[in-house]
């Protein structure tokens, strides 16, 4: 089952959010290509500190939404905010909505959801700080370690990476979902 799968990321995002993820994808055979703002490597943030650096694969300027099959953003507190605040991120993003591909976001990842007009009416999680944001623009927040909505996967934390990756895998071999929408 060759499935590509896009990881939306820039400077500061939380280290352990995205290579979780993205070595549990690669262990079940998909290919996974971080997208970003920038050409080069990104830095991740871990333990209050600047981290490890990661290729960037394509800029979301180079990248086509429709050759992926699904879409993971991971959290940190800055990588959101600079992508939320970034047009050609936000239209990305909504593509997947759009064309019904599972999306998964973890942590302070959903900030960038907001932004893109996507979580209204969504049941979803994330970290506890943002709760208020999603919702203000209309998501049913819950406390729980991984929720899937329609092919909309979303948890709260690190901790919670065994279950959001499972649950992300499952979306992703399942394809599209015909209620996901933005």
């Amino acid at each position: 089952m060759n499935k590509r799968i896009a990881i939306l990321a820039t400077d500061g995002f939380e280290e352990s959010e995205l290579k979780s993820p993205k070595e549990a994808m690669e262990k079940e055979g998909f290919t996974v290509e971080i997208i970003s703002e920038k050409e080069g490597k990104i830095k991740g943030w871990a333990d209050g500190n600047w981290s490890n650096e990661y290729t960037v694969d394509k800029t979301i300027a180079n990248a086509t939404a429709s050759d992926y099959n699904a879409l993971v953003l991971p959290g940190g507190v800055i990588n959101p905010d600079k992508l939320r605040r970034n047009d050609d991120a936000l239209k990305f993003v909504k593509y997947f909505f759009e064309q019904k591909k599972p999306v998964a976001a973890i942590c302070h990842g959903p900030q960038t959801l907001i932004s893109a007009g996507v979580v209204e009416g969504r049941k979803m999680t994330s970290f506890s700080s943002i709760k208020d944001d999603l919702i203000n623009a209309g998501a049913n927040w819950v406390d729980e370690e991984v929720v899937v909505d329609e092919g909309f996967v979303t948890s709260r934390n690190p901790d919670d990476l065994p279950a959001f990756n499972s649950k992300l895998i499952e979306e992703i071999k399942e394809g599209k979902h015909e209620l996901q929408h933005a």
